[in-house]
């Protein structure tokens, strides 16, 4: 297979997880304009743009990613809507940076679809499958900062110890950082089939029977230390808000609670006065910058998980913003 065939195919592989719902949610901020505009922070293989791009055919969309990969595979699908996408090589934490360079500072539409993309999870030599032995690499961005095997060279136990509690919610993370600081002592850790056999090892028979494979929060924790993702998104949830005009829409899907919390707590944030307590009407700057259109997280149907396994662990969230604000 030549390098287009391979790259078609890899096209193909890609499904977006609830295409529909985000772009009902996004739909109303694009309904009146001429022109709207829609940041992907998450372009990955460009699923949900092309969805976008094909549904409201008045719409420029503005796909950010940090893997270059990811921005030439983008490219090639999304090149018969011409001008209406633009690609940008980038963080998604620097949304506030790209909105002003391309879109004059404020848009209509901010999607983020969190987490790893299917173009990362499906090529093994990316190194974040405990399915295939690989590398350990897991950076999104191949040519910058350091490896899973970098880090898991250099830090001190108690940092991975902390790192695979934290980022992978992960009983036995003492257990594993030990054995991982064993066996550098001996020899580099640097295959992906290495690291799961040490957390095979390292986590009781009992535990290692359920929950599918061991390795999984393992690999999860890494892979978030690695491109410091809650750092990111921590940063990226306010420039994205700041980011809208008022009436724009943001649809957010994460995959894992530590992501889900932190965008749970910024969308209730905007939605919520900042009045003092106790005073007899609501302070007009004061008031709250965004209405929540979920209650809750919306979670994938039986019929959209048999559709796209994905969807099954996706939390999804949504807001319009309704008066401008500054941080909060």
């Amino acid at each position: 297979m030549g390098d287009q065939e391979a790259r078609a195919a890899d096209n193909a592989l890609h499904q977006p997880v609830l295409p529909d719902v985000c772009l009902d949610l996004l739909a109303p901020a694009f309904s009146e304009l001429e022109t709207p505009v829609l940041i992907d922070c998450t372009l990955g293989m460009g699923g949900h743009s092309e969805a976008a791009l094909e549904r409201f055919e008045n719409l420029t969309v503005i796909g950010i990613d940090r893997d270059p990969e990811a921005i030439r595979l983008a490219q090639e699908r999304l090149a018969r809507f011409g001008q209406r996408f633009i690609p940008v090589n980038a963080v998604y934490d620097e949304v506030g940076d790209v909105a002003a360079e391309h879109a004059g500072g404020k848009v209509d539409g901010i999607l983020m679809d969190l987490g790893v993309s299917s173009l990362q999870l499906d090529k093994a030599q990316r190194g974040f499958s405990y399915a295939h032995d690989a590398p350990l690499d897991m950076r999104m961005n191949q040519s910058a900062g350091r490896t899973a095997a970098d880090l898991l060279a250099e830090e001190p136990e108690h940092t991975i110890a902390q790192i695979l509690k934290r980022y992978g919610e992960e009983k036995f993370a003492s257990r594993i950082a030990k054995a991982i600081v064993r066996r550098r002592e001996t020899e580099p850790l640097t295959r992906t089939g290495e690291l799961v056999e040490i957390v095979r090892e390292s986590i009781p028979a009992p535990a290692r029977r359920t929950g599918g494979n061991p390795a999984k929060r393992t690999f999860q924790a890494l892979r978030v230390a690695v491109n410091d993702e809650l750092g990111s998104l921590e940063k990226a949830l306010p420039a994205a808000i700041h980011s809208l005009r008022v009436g724009g829409r943001i649809v957010i899907e994460s995959y894992q609670s530590l992501e889900d919390r932190l965008v749970k707590h910024a969308l209730a944030q905007g939605a919520t006065s900042t009045t003092p307590p106790g005073l007899p009407v609501e302070l007009e700057d004061h008031q709250p910058i965004l209405r929540l259109l979920t209650r809750g997280a919306r979670k994938a149907t039986a019929a959209e998980i048999e559709a796209n396994s994905r969807s099954a662990s996706v939390r999804l969230r949504a807001a319009e913003k309704i008066r401008e604000g500054g941080a909060r």
